[in-house]
């Protein structure tokens, strides 16, 4: 009895309470818009994109790797997929290879830069993001690039027993985000190279092939973004990637308060997902549908959990 209480305790599971709090007051105060199934699709629609790449930086950052690409990864990915299909014709298999094949290759480079060469996880990948923004200013004129096959946008945006096709991708790339961060040695040696690099070589982990491993993670999840956001958009937008830079850092050190508090967890950072997806949704309905809102509404989400989890840290500590 005890285990299930500790396991309830708010300082575990408080997004979840939050949330279910939120959804509360949302049902409240605009019952006929808000309790629709239409909402829900459309929450977890908007969140599908943000779960991917949030999956993929809780490995990087779980072995110690901070990456700041992984957005424009996703943006210049959707951008390759638009020129692929609209200009070159290629079928949507092919395609989704290769757009995935571009993210990993972007968490390789990251990953030589710091591994190879020393530098900083923050300067390295702030510098690949810039040189990923110059190849989409490069390919796009930024200009937005028509004329993307319908069978590519129903290929990754249609619905399978009326659920949407993105959602389904999200939660598989959850499951097994889940699964290799805690069921595989792999993973676990993710975990002991973020939490203590010395500690872990010391052990025996080759922490390089740790932060090989996360950076991998997230430049494979940010190739299957980019794919997912040519489809949900329709059209190569080269301002669509960096959008994604703020909510998800905002659920990621959210989720860090949850489940596992204080290490950066799937579960945790999907809780923190959809509890942003949830306000900035009802606020949205609501009738405050300004991108201000939004952003306002992620960055103070982002400064909440960020103190939060410092605090939390800091008391542990004594």
């Amino acid at each position: 009895m005890h285990r299930v209480a500790d396991k309830l305790e708010f300082r575990r599971l408080s997004g979840l309470y939050i949330l279910a709090l939120f959804i509360l007051i949302f049902a409240l105060w605009i019952p006929d818009t808000f309790l629709r199934v239409s909402t829900l699709k459309n929450i977890l629609t908007a969140q599908s994109i943000t779960g991917v790449l949030s999956v993929g930086l809780v490995c990087a950052m779980a072995a110690g790797a901070f990456d700041l690409s992984f957005a424009q990864a996703a943006g210049t990915g959707s951008i390759l997929a638009a020129i692929l299909t609209a200009s070159f014709h290629m079928n949507v298999v092919l395609t989704v290879v290769i757009v995935i094949a571009f993210g990993a290759v972007v968490g390789v480079v990251n990953s030589l830069l710091v591994n190879r060469i020393g530098l900083s996880s923050i300067v390295a990948t702030l510098g690949t993001s810039s040189v990923l923004l110059a190849i989409d200013e490069r390919l796009t004129n930024e200009n937005y690039i028509a004329g993307i096959p319908r069978s590519f946008v129903t290929a990754v945006n249609g619905t399978i027993i009326g659920i949407p096709e993105v959602v389904i991708i999200m939660v598989a790339v959850v499951l097994l985000g889940w699964y290799v961060m805690v069921h595989t040695p792999p993973g676990r040696r993710m975990y002991a190279t973020g939490h203590s690099s010395e500690a872990a070589r010391l052990a025996g982990v080759r922490t390089s092939r740790s932060i090989l491993y996360g950076f991998l993670a997230s430049g494979l999840a940010a190739g299957v973004a980019g794919v997912m956001l040519l489809g949900v958009v329709g059209t190569g937008d080269p301002t669509a990637g960096p959008s994604y830079l703020l909510p998800v850092f905002a659920a990621l050190f959210l989720g860090s308060t949850q489940v596992h508090p204080g290490r950066f967890n799937v579960w945790g950072t999907v809780i923190g997902i959809f509890l942003l997806g949830v306000g900035v949704q009802g606020l949205q309905l609501a009738g405050y549908s300004d991108q201000w809102i939004s952003d306002l509404f992620n960055g103070v989400a982002l400064l909440l959990a960020t103190a939060f989890a410092v605090r939390n840290r800091t008391v542990s500590a004594h």
